[in-house]
């Protein structure tokens, strides 16, 4: 896998991996302000699930290169 599919896939696996967070450990406010959703979190501690959603991302990148460098998946067109 090249430098820039090694991105791709990291930057996919990123957006997926943080967009399955954000629901975690969300709690909403028992009495919220006028005007605000009922439904908003009252901390959804974004910077927190960045930065895990970081590690998980490059660990899984990682893993998709072995298998990909070690050639137990191949990505080519098989000969005849």
């Amino acid at each position: 896998m090249d430098f820039v599919s090694g991105v791709v896939v990291y930057l996919l696996l990123w957006w997926w991996v943080f967009l399955m967070s954000l629901p975690f450990g969300v709690r909403t406010e028992a009495n919220p302000e006028a005007g605000h959703a009922p439904s908003a979190p009252a901390r959804p501690m974004l910077w927190r699930k960045m930065g895990i959603t970081t590690v998980i991302a490059a660990v899984l990148t990682t893993v998709i290169h072995l298998i990909i460098s070690s050639e137990i998946i191949t990505l080519g067109i098989a000969g005849g």
